[in-house]
């Protein structure tokens, strides 16, 4: 059985069960290959109905995505409902340590625009739940709710075009059984609300079964990735995602060369292009083996480091610091056995619990702060010099760290899902 046939049995499961049916299409190789599956998939099967297709537009990004995108969506508009939304929520950005966000179509910042609105999208003012407070990810879950109850559907599904090989917080979004609950227990699907799901059915693919998938069947896909591949990037490092973001650090550079007139827009566009242009997939960065400056431990380095950023930031590192701190000392994180070994052999002083509550084989150990380890799982084990490679990454989440976020952000994104469902 191939991957292909699967998300067939996966497409004709959804298509029957949910009379609301939308794939979210940002116009990456991922999303690409999802919407020509689902437009294939009506087409073949003559179905009488349509697809919604929801189309985060960022403002800022290649014109060779927008034409893409503007091409694939007037070539099926027959058999499509379009949701294009141009929204100034906040977008992630690691290129400054002044700034955690920026935000695209800011009214007040309209004569820095890098492209112009699309003819019919949606703006903020199309969504009642929406406020200066929210999120790009905020919003886009909260978008399934609002199309839920604007098309009275019986059930929905949103069809995301994450794949497991791509991260290890796209494999938890499958295979996690902790906090959500799926679809009849298909473990490719999560329910959102009542009666929403997303649903994942390339889940399963690898980056060469894409390319496959679009040279088989002739599907159009976005034609900046041939350009990525003149330019030397690796099939598994081809991004087409918002340029701020710490994902397209490395290649933010390319914009220069591909789109020299884009790059201008982009360096008076959001703070710190320019450097994260010239220094991103750097040791200047955090990237590759960055070295420990002479006279410092890493612990010392860190302080260092956070001596030199805005109040506001230094803070906002230090809080998920010490709460890191102090989840590692009284609850702990699960490690195997193997790390258990190598963690020993070092000489590090853990504390071995036989039980946790966490669905794993896994074992709960409780420790301190090292200052750095050569261990095979050093992503898994908490050190200054990880947190040292987050600050130089300006990576304000802390994803680097595998921090999640705090209770606060949580309590806070709760409290604005209830209050604008409660509008509707």
């Amino acid at each position: 059985m191939t991957v292909y046939n699967e998300t067939q049995f996966r497409l004709q499961r959804i298509f029957a069960d949910f009379d609301n049916v939308y794939v979210s299409f940002s116009g990456g190789k991922d999303s690409g290959v999802l919407f020509n599956l689902c437009i294939d998939y009506i087409r073949r099967n003559k179905l009488n109905r349509k697809l919604g297709v929801f189309h985060l537009d960022y403002e800022a990004q290649y014109t060779m995505t927008t034409d893409y995108v503007n091409k694939t969506l007037s070539e099926n508009a027959d058999i499509l409902e379009v949701y294009r939304c141009c929204v100034p929520f906040k977008v992630s950005t690691c290129t400054s340590m002044h700034q955690n966000f920026w935000r695209p179509w800011d009214e007040n910042e309209r004569d820095i625009w890098v492209s112009e609105k699309p003819e019919n999208c949606l703006q903020k003012f199309d969504f009642p739940f929406f406020n200066q407070k929210m999120w790009d990810y905020e919003f886009q879950e909260r978008f399934s709710l609002w199309l839920h109850q604007k098309k009275q559907a019986g059930r929905t599904c949103c069809l995301v075009g994450i794949r497991t090989q791509e991260s290890l917080n796209r494999w938890r979004a499958i295979h996690s059984e902790r906090n959500y609950k799926n679809y009849q227990g298909l473990k490719w699907t999560k329910q959102m609300y009542e009666n929403v799901y997303n649903a994942y059915p390339i889940y399963d693919w690898l980056t060469e079964d894409i390319w496959v998938g679009n040279a088989h069947f002739g599907w159009t896909y976005n034609r900046l990735y041939d350009l990525y591949y003149k330019a030397g990037v690796p099939l598994n490092a081809m991004r087409v995602a918002s340029p701020f973001l710490s994902a397209a650090q490395d290649s933010l550079k390319l914009y220069r060369i591909i789109e020299p007139n884009t790059w201008g827009k982009l360096i008076s566009r959001v703070n710190g292009v320019n450097f994260t242009g010239i220094y991103g997939g750097t040791t200047a960065m955090g990237w590759k083996s960055i070295t420990l400056p002479k006279g410092h431990t890493w612990k010392s380095y860190m302080y260092f480091l956070l001596s030199t950023l805005p109040e506001k930031t230094r803070q906002s590192y230090t809080d998920k610091l010490e709460t890191s701190m102090r989840f590692w000392r009284e609850k702990g994180g699960v490690l195997s056995d193997e790390t258990i070994a190598e963690l020993r052999a070092a000489g590090v002083e853990i504390e071995v619990a036989d039980t946790t509550n966490y669905k794993t084989d896994k074992k709960p150990v409780r420790m301190s702060y090292i200052d750095d380890t050569d261990i095979s799982a050093f992503k898994e084990i908490p050190t200054y010099k990880r947190m040292c490679i987050c600050i130089m990454k300006n990576d304000h989440l802390c994803k680097y760290m595998g921090f999640s976020q705090t209770k606060d952000e949580l309590t806070r994104r709760k409290n604005i899902i209830e209050k604008y469902q409660n509008l509707l």
